[in-house]
């Protein structure tokens, strides 16, 4: 299969913090899914699988987006998609099971496929990587969610930043988290546990897949 050159502009999650990115990949490895320090991958024996509504803020900007998950893939449906030099890609699927990340390109009909980075992977686990304090504010509410609000302090490599987290108690859920010191935060709303059709998660019937790689895209 040839090798396509491009010049994707990044996707919106590449500032994300890299402690709860690692953290996130660290835990899929060992076979836990991250919703939280300690939680298995299903329940009663059944993937975990759920859908939200993806919100995330950087820089004075809030993008919107749908998202789904089935074990170890998900599948983001963005509002205004992202923008690559092939055109823009309205759907996004992570396979964490293939190590791949699949840009859907529905006017061309194509899938752009690049490498699983830690760039690509979404903050969901409840218990931060390098948390090193927590202190319940009190009740709260995420959208129609009930929540319990903490101030959770994190510190990584001689760096501590504090975030505001909303926690779904019953079921163990993170919902929000809003860094203190900078613009970003990421929301999860209307969350529902339910399972999702395998084919969110596959290239559209049709499409043709073509392999691309960041470092050409650096260099193309």
């Amino acid at each position: 299969m040839a090798v396509i050159p491009f010049r994707p502009t990044r996707p919106w999650w590449y500032r994300l913090l890299p402690v709860f990115l690692l953290s996130f990949l660290l835990m899929l490895i060992s076979g836990v899914f991250a919703f939280g320090a300690g939680v298995p991958a299903s329940r009663n024996g059944d993937e975990l699988e759920f859908s939200a509504r993806l919100t995330w803020r950087t820089n004075g900007k809030t993008s919107h987006a749908q998202l789904f998950v089935k074990g170890d893939r998900y599948r983001i449906e963005h509002r205004g998609g992202v923008k690559t030099d092939m055109g823009y890609a309205t759907v996004t699927i992570v396979r964490l099971d293939k190590q791949q990340v699949w840009y859907i390109l529905s006017q061309r009909r194509l899938v752009m496929a690049v490498p699983l980075t830690l760039d690509y992977m979404l903050p969901l686990a409840v218990t931060l990587d390098g948390e090193v304090s927590r202190s319940r504010i009190g009740d709260a509410m995420v959208g129609e969610q009930q929540a319990t609000l903490y101030e959770v302090a994190v510190e990584r490599h001689d760096h501590r930043e504090a975030y505001y987290q909303w926690v779904d108690e019953a079921r163990q859920l993170l919902l929000k988290l809003v860094s203190l010191d900078r613009d970003w935060s990421v929301e999860y709303g209307r969350v529902v546990l339910s399972k999702q059709p395998e084919y969110f998660f596959e290239t559209p019937l049709g499409y043709r897949m073509f392999q691309a790689t960041e470092k050409q895209a650096d260099e193309g």
